[in-house]
Formats: structure tokens, sequence, C-alpha cells
């Protein structure tokens, strides 16, 4: 088909899938009288061809000419409203036009849709933070000043990227450089609030302070601060809790910086904050710090217990994640997928529309049973966990969604085994490597799951963690805690040593306190091989079903290559040959399921 020229499409018998191929094939050749052509011809015959309008409108968009571009998004839209790449290219398009609401929406909705998964790459293609990204990595590792990487215009580049400053309200930015810059950002935006003669700051000033200081809160203040920027952020703190009780003026900016440095909700009479007038970014940084923090300490009272927590461990666990709850997730994944349904454009299963018992033991935050929810909207689920903090998180995020098909209760899964109930199907995912006793936790589930159910399972691998348990003995060996200025420390030392601990530093929980904590101070972590969840299997009457998919296709492609005509997903004997020569598949998890069988 290379060969062809754009006028022998548009009367062709080709189909509308394969001119969309053709047409996303030479536009990616930047060859875009061709490219327009095509969509054209697409779109004489499927007016409503969101490929072809979101082409058409990119290459407007490469022209200059965004009023078009805003256009052919537009129709992209109405046709598939939960499309993040035209919401993301509808936003640059407004904010090229300088319709900076319409641009802020955009990005926001492309974020709630998936785009959150690809927001650092998206923000560090951005000239402004390129170049205060290279500025500091020319000094790295010593200190840049603020003066010489902010110059003379202060953070207000920065604070003019909208899409930066809706990712920082939507999801963590885990990036090693984003984080070094947004340090440097906090300690310019406290110099300025500090100030005692601070004129009002303008809108996009204040409104990239609200942003960063929602970020900070979403990684649970895990960013570095030096000595004399936490006594500074202390004294703001003092002077707006002084206005706050005196009744005085207090600045958006001053507010907004304290929130960077301190949650809102921690702050004694903090509830004074919403009986004032504030801009929009300020009330919706009050909602994220201190109204829904609200919310979840009166849900903790309607949480149900299940079971005795009484396992010395158990009780550390459950105190590690009530002072962390884990993981501090902000969108629902489904979003696409939940719109898609309602719609009628993708239809449910059988199995999906089923009624059917589900157990989600460790629960956490919730993510995980929401998901469930409402891919099996018929399903009744019961999940638990062992802190309070992490359901109450979740009960509240269950409730925003209008989900009434799960019941959170507080357990121990090694307790679970008293509740006289049974499942159709049950999942512990990054859970049981958390107990006293993995298999003794993972017994107690077996037990409870009806013939002919399906279990989801989670866990470590002691191959594929060997640079966590390098980074847990250096942490033993140099006395650090599982407090917050120690993560901090911490952090910074593997941040120096960024060749050492390349893992580390690409995982998304480095870059969270809570996740962090459960990445490398964990109280209690086992690591198990194949050959130990082959002998479980075979004991308690399950059959394994095979091992989720990979994010990598590739490696598929290498286990099938090393068992040539033999290969077999469902054999573990050949993954666990696999997994000794590429010690770094199951860097995450062995995530898997297995049947229990019937006779």
């Amino acid at each position: 088909m290379s060969g062809k020229s754009a006028p022998g499409f548009g009367s062709a018998g080709l189909s509308i899938a394969d001119l969309a191929a053709e047409a996303s094939r030479v536009y990616g050749m930047r060859r875009f009288n061709e490219a327009q052509q095509i969509c054209r011809d697409i779109l004489a015959r499927e007016p409503a061809h969101v490929q072809s309008l979101n082409l058409l409108g990119l290459m407007a968009q490469a022209a200059g000419d965004h009023r078009a571009a805003v256009k052919a998004f537009a129709k992209a839209i109405a046709a598939d409203d939960v499309n993040a790449a035209c919401h993301y290219n509808a936003g640059n398009s407004y904010q090229a036009l300088g319709n900076r609401g319409k641009a802020a929406a955009h990005f926001s909705k492309a974020l709630a849709l998936g785009m959150d998964a690809k927001a650092v790459g998206f923000i560090l293609q951005s000239p402004t933070v390129t170049r205060y990204v290279q500025r500091i990595a020319g000094k790295w590792p010593l200190p840049v000043t603020n003066a010489d990487l902010f110059g003379t215009e202060g953070v207000t580049p920065l604070a003019s990227d909208l899409f930066l400053r809706c990712a920082m309200e939507t999801t963590t930015l885990a990036s090693m450089q984003l984080e070094v810059l947004l340090g440097h950002a906090r300690a310019e935006l406290l110099r300025l609030a500090s100030e005692q003669e601070q004129h009002e700051a303008d809108d996009d000033i204040v409104g990239f302070a609200c942003a960063l200081a929602r970020q900070c809160f979403i990684n649970e203040y895990v960013h570095a601060q030096t000595e004399a920027e936490a006594e500074r952020a202390g004294a703001l703190r003092e002077r707006l809790l002084q206005d706050l009780a005196s009744g005085a003026a207090i600045t958006p900016l001053t507010l907004a910086v304290v929130a960077a440095y301190f949650p809102l909700h921690a702050l004694p009479a903090a509830d004074a904050l919403l009986r004032r007038d504030w801009p929009a970014a300020t009330t919706g940084l009050l909602r994220v710090q201190l109204r829904e923090p609200r919310e979840e300490m009166d849900e903790r009272g309607a949480i149900a217990t299940l079971t005795p927590i009484k396992n010395d461990v158990s009780v550390e666990v459950m105190r590690q994640y009530e002072e962390n709850p884990y993981p501090r997730w902000t969108v629902n994944p489904l979003t696409a997928f939940v719109a898609d349904r309602t719609r009628g454009k993708t239809v449910a299963t059988a199995e999906q529309q089923a009624e059917r018992d589900i157990l989600i033991a460790g629960c956490g935050t919730g993510s995980h049973a929401i998901q469930i929810a409402q891919v099996y909207p018929n399903a009744r689920l019961l999940a638990v966990d062992i802190s309070t903090t992490s359901l109450a998180y979740a009960r509240r995020k269950t409730r925003e969604l209008g989900l009434r098909n799960v019941e959170y209760a507080q357990a121990d899964i090694l307790e679970l085994g008293s509740i006289g109930r049974a499942f159709d199907s049950i999942e512990s995912v990054g859970v049981l490597h958390h107990l006293a006793e993995p298999f003794a936790g993972w017994h107690v589930l077996a037990s409870l799951l009806r013939p002919g159910g399906t279990m989801r399972i989670g866990l470590y691998s002691e191959l594929a963690r060997r640079v966590i348990v390098e980074a847990r003995a250096r942490i033993t060996a140099r006395n650090y805690r599982a407090s917050a200025d120690d993560i901090r420390r911490c952090r910074q030392e593997i941040f120096r040593e960024a060749e050492q601990w390349r893992p580390l530093i690409g995982a998304k929980d480095f870059y969270s306190m809570s996740g962090c904590r459960d990445l490398l101070f964990n109280v209690m972590e086992h690591r198990l091989t194949i050959p130990e969840i082959a002998a479980f299997l075979n004991d308690h009457g399950l059959s394994f079903g095979g091992f989720e998919p990979f994010d990598d296709p590739a490696l598929l492609e290498k286990f099938h290559k090393q068992f040539a005509g033999a290969a077999d997903e469902t054999d573990l004997e050949q993954w666990h040959r696999f997994e000794v020569d590429h010690p770094e598949t199951f860097w995450d998890m062995y995530v898997f399921t297995a049947q229990k069988r019937t006779n």
C-alpha cells in the first residue's frame, strides 16, 4: 500500500480501518497533505470518525491554526467524550488561544481518563520545564541556587504551564527531575509568601501554589527541605495561625504555601478557614486538604470490625498503615470503561453480569475493590483491611463514585476463617507477604473459596527484589527509622547515587511517603519463589491459571523462544527456569490466578 498515492484511496474499496492506518502512517512521515485527504475521505463515509478528526486537529495545530484545531477536536470529543488524547490535544490548542479556563478543563478531563499515567513524560517535553531541568542537571549533584535557576522571572513561566498545574492537582508525579524542580519552586514561593510586604500575587502564581500544595498533599510531603526552609515554613505557619485566630486577612498565597509544607486538616482551628471567601483554586485546595479528610474521620466510626487483630506482626503492620494509608490513589482508572459500558459501546460478559460473592482480602485504600465493583456490578463484595484509616479513604472514594455493592470491614486475614462465609472469587494482591506467615494467611483464604472458585494472588519475588533487599540492608546499617524525616533523608541519599539505585528511582511508590514506606521501610516483608507457590497450590487443590499479562509483550516472546515448541504458560516449572535466567521478570510481583478443583 505504501506506493499508492492519496487519490487512490477515496473511491477504492478499502475498509475505513485500512484507510485510518494509512492516514496515521503518512501523518507519522509528516506528509500532511496526503494524511488530510485520507482523513476527509474517511469522514465522507463516517462523519464522526474520531481518529480522523483528531488527526485533522493535530495537523491544524502543527500549522498554527488553533481555531481550526479546536473545531476538529470538539467534533472528535462529541463522538467520544472519554477519549483522553482528544481532550489533551484540545487543551493545548485552547491554551495557545489564551482560553485558560477551557484548556484547564480539557487537561483535567484527559488526566481523569488515563492520561495521568503519561503525565510526567508530557511535562518533561515542555520547553520551560526542560530549561529548568537542564540548569539543575548542569550542577548536579551540587545544589543550584534559586536565583540561578529562576533568574528574575521567578516561578512565573512554570506557573503558566496549565498541564503541569492540572497534573499536580491530579496525580503523584513520579520523577526525580520534577521532584527536584518542584522543590525549588516551593522554596521560591515560600520566599515570596514570607516577605512581610508581599503584594497580592497574580492568579497564575496563586493557582500554581495551590496546585503544588495539592501535589505535596498527594505525595504526603515526601519532598526534602533544608533546615532554613523548614524554619521559614514554620514561621509562616505561625503567622497564618495568628491571623486565623485574630480574624486578620490571610492572602491566598500564604495559605497555599503553608499547605505545601503542612496538611491544613492538621492545623488547630483549621475549620475557620472554611468560613472565609476564597478564589476557586484555594477552594479546591481546601476541599482536598480539609473537607475530604474531615469526611474520612466521620467514615471511621461506621467501619465494622469483623475479626480481632491480635497477632503481634499484624498489630505492627496495622500501625504502619494507620499512619501511612497506602496507596494514596486519586484517579479512577476505569472512568472510560464505565462510560463505554453505560452507553452500550461495550457489553458486560455473562461472567461480569453474574451475581457472585467476592472477597478482597487486604483492600488498602479501596482502588482494587472499586475496580472490581465496577467490572462486576451485580457482585456482592466484602473488602477487608487491617487499617481503619485506609478503609475510611476507601469508603469516601466508593461513595463519591456512587457504588453500592461494596461492604468494608476491618479484619486480619489470619482470623478470617471464623466469619462463616464462602466466596466465588477471592483477590489478595500485594498483601499476604506482609503477614507473619504468608502461607498461613493463604491457607485461610483457600478455605473460604467455594469449589470451582478462582483466586487472584499477588506475591513478592525473592529473585526480583534483590535491589530492595540491598536497600533495606543499607537502611538498617545507617539506622534510618520509618519516620518522615528519615524517609526524606534516605530518599535524598538514593537520589545522589541515582545510577546505583535506578530501579528504585523508576518505581512510582518511591515518590510518596506511604509508597516509599511500603517499598523500603515495611515492618514485615516476605519474598517467595515459584517452587514454593507451586507446592502450596498443589497441597491445597488449586490449579494454576497463569500469570497476568506483562507490561512488556516481548517478555512472553522470550518465554516461548526459550521453550521452543514446548512452552506452556501454565507450567510453573518452566516459569521458574525462565525467572532464574531473567530475574527482573516479576519486579512488581507474581500476580496470577488459580482455581479450586471441584473434586
